[in-house]
């Protein structure tokens, strides 16, 4: 339902802005000196006066065109059925807004109950070159900030990341000009979480964020490359030798990018938030009937290091058809074949090892697909012709990795590359790539992205700990599904964890890796784990496979960021619920009043009564329960657990 009012204006006049539709959040416009917006929450200042600017290169500013030539405001009360349902298979969508009109641009206000956004709108016969634009974001004093601070590379410029860093939790006013971040980040202030990100990145470089030794962030934009150079590396990549004075050429008529806050008053309801999805445009693919969110298996974490085996393991055609037989046997849809299958920069150039037409017809006949792991700059050179020939191969999915970079010119990579792969009917992962911001709605067959230090970094390092785990769904899965990949079953407690080649554990529990199945948003979840580990447990194998990756309806029973989550999803008649916790050990009582009446199949995986010694000893127990029953759990530290309650 969409009510729309137009609203006459006198030039510099201060605005009224627009408020949510609880009539508990509103922005408030002002155009006096610059365009600056206030937000309130609850009637207190959440987002202090923040201004918004964009530049052309010919000298032409917003903020030199503050006369307001009119505003339209409109409500909107309407559903939006997702392509793929990554946290709820119908999403509301009910906001209010304000189009405020100045010569040559508009900006575009909009207030939700759980948060706002805006965006500039350019309005020009001629195609435009934009030298900046400014974004700032004022918060109130003693605020705190939690954010992935880039670590810059050498031989790089900042702008050069794989979007994989630890977040770094301090005072807002600690972080200066010097620290550049890629979002989502969080805000905590009084009461009030903001998670700040953006939505609809379109032929436009992503927005970093940059510090500024006070309470405030500012927008920081990559500028667009005038010289690229492939590197000589084991996994060559394009990096930008030199940048134009420039951020973006695009046409004169447009939408820029959403710059989203999203708004609550307890860390729980962060991770349930989709206003990034909503503000996204609409899927470009009219037939998704051939997208297929499902789990994958992925042989790169543990280096194919299988045991009792019949046949010496590695990249070879007999490892593949083991993991095949895995996959069948445990629920999964289809394999990964990683990085190593062809010479890396050269995907006609397969693996001696491997023959590619035994294995493609071997997994036909057991019903799971083959998805291919590429190197980016490989695959942009040879496009067309490895689309087909992963078709021929039965192929539906596939990574691209090592692009590390979202300036506007890496951005169209993303945008032709997707739709390539949905011309072939093809589902594409990104990795070394930024947040998805809105684009697995446009582009429906990105149906995950990586941009997250994930299970990857336990081979080399500690940095994926728990408390990491437990910052992660309410800072970057604010802004889409991430590939974790989680499932690693060798399990260490914090004095064990070492990093291994081959040998590779986690920090925390079996548990907690079973949890990040349910807590991680992932319609295409890739499990990490040794198989040959998984034939020994079958009922833990059994479990773990049953989990679904899309979702009819996603609760967060409660959280804090970095500390501990209880998410709770539901598909079809059965709920799904995963818990995990940081070092902290915790008792948890979940009360079942959100489920149906009638009497329900619990099954139960919860921390083992060792688990904090052995953090691999878990408990596995199944019972009948009904609404309103409640449900004690202990977490060992590092912890985790998943329910699965199917009705009878």
């Amino acid at each position: 339902m969409y009510i729309f009012l137009v609203t006459a204006l006198t030039a510099n006049s201060q605005l009224s802005g627009v408020s949510s539709p609880d009539g508990k959040i509103r922005i408030s416009v002002d155009t006096k000196a610059s365009l600056t917006y206030t937000v309130t929450v609850d009637n207190k200042i959440a987002v202090q006066p923040s201004v918004i600017d964009i530049e052309l290169t010919n000298g032409i500013k917003l903020s030199g065109r503050l006369s307001v030539l009119g505003a339209n405001t409109r409500s909107v009360s309407d559903t939006i059925i997702p392509s793929v349902a990554d946290k709820r298979s119908r999403i509301p969508d009910v906001f209010n807004e304000i189009v405020i009109a100045f010569n040559g641009f508009t900006v575009t206000f909009r207030a939700y109950n759980d948060g706002v956004a805006y965006r500039i709108n350019t309005a020009f016969k001629d195609s435009i070159i934009i030298k900046k634009e400014k974004a700032v974001f004022n918060f109130t004093p003693n605020s705190t900030l939690i954010a992935p601070v880039v670590h810059k590379r050498n031989d790089e410029d900042v702008y050069h990341t794989s979007f994989e860093e630890l977040y770094e939790h301090d005072l807002l006013d600690s972080f200066t000009k010097k620290d550049i971040m890629f979002s989502p980040v969080l805000i905590e202030e009084d009461n009030i979480k903001i998670g700040l990100t953006e939505s609809d990145v379109l032929d436009y470089p992503g927005m970093f964020l940059k510090g500024t030794g006070a309470f405030s962030l500012e927008g920081d934009l990559a500028p667009y490359p005038a010289e690229e150079q492939l590197t000589v590396a084991d996994y060559p990549e394009n990096i930008v030798t030199k940048r134009a004075g420039y951020i973006a050429r695009t046409k004169g008529e447009r939408s820029l990018p959403w710059r989203v806050l999203m708004i609550a008053r307890d860390d729980k309801e962060l991770p349930g938030n989709d206003m990034v999805y909503r503000l996204a445009s609409p899927s470009v693919l009219t037939d998704v009937s051939w997208i297929h969110p499902g789990k994958c298996t992925d042989e790169w974490i543990i280096g194919i290091n299988l045991f009792n085996v019949p046949f010496k393991t590695g990249v070879n055609t007999a490892s593949y058809k083991y993991y095949i037989d895995f996959a069948k046997r445990f629920g999964f849809d289809r394999i990964m074949m990683d990085a190593g299958w062809s010479d890396y920069k050269d995907l006609f150039k397969i693996n001696p090892n491997i023959n590619m037409d035994t294995l493609a017809a071997y997994a036909k006949l057991r019903g799971i697909k083959i998805s291919m792991w590429t190197l980016a700059a490989a695959l942009n050179r040879q496009l067309d012709s490895a689309l087909k020939q992963f078709k021929k191969w039965g192929v539906d999915f596939i990574m691209t990795d090592f692009i590390d970079r979202d300036d506007q010119k890496t951005v169209e990579f993303y945008e032709r590359i997707a739709k390539a792969c949905a011309d072939a009917k093809l589902m594409i992962m990104f990795h070394g790539a930024y947040p998805p911001k809105g684009f697995n709605r446009t582009f429906p067959n990105n149906i995950t992205r990586e941009s997250v230090l994930g299970s990857e970094y336990n081979i080399w390092s500690d940095k994926p700990s728990p408390g990491h785990d437990l910052t992660l769904p309410f800072t970057r899965m604010l802004a889409g599904p991430m590939d974790y990949e989680p499932g690693i079953l060798d399990n260490a407690t914090k004095e064990q964890f070492r990093p291994i080649n081959e040998k590779v554990m986690s920090q925390g529990t079996r548990c907690h890796q079973l949890a990040m199945f349910v807590v991680y948003d992932n319609p295409l979840q890739i499990f990490s784990g040794n198989p040959s580990q998984g034939y020994l447990e079958p009922e833990f194998m059994e479990l773990l496979g049953s989990i679904p990756t899309t979702w009819d309806e996603t609760k967060i029973l409660d959280g804090k960021a970095g500390s501990y989550i209880i998410t709770a999803r539901q598909k079809g008649n059965s709920w799904f619920i995963g818990g995990m916790t940081d070092w902290t050990p915790r008792d948890i009582d979940i009360k079942l009043d959100f489920i149906d009446n009638g009497a329900y199949e619990l099954a139960s995986c919860t921390d083992g009564i060792n688990a904090d010694r052995y953090a691999s000893d878990y408990s596995l127990t199944e019972r009948l329960a009904k609404k309103n029953d409640s449900i004690h759990i202990h977490l060992a530290p590092g912890g985790g657990f998943m329910l699965r309650l199917v009705k009878k």
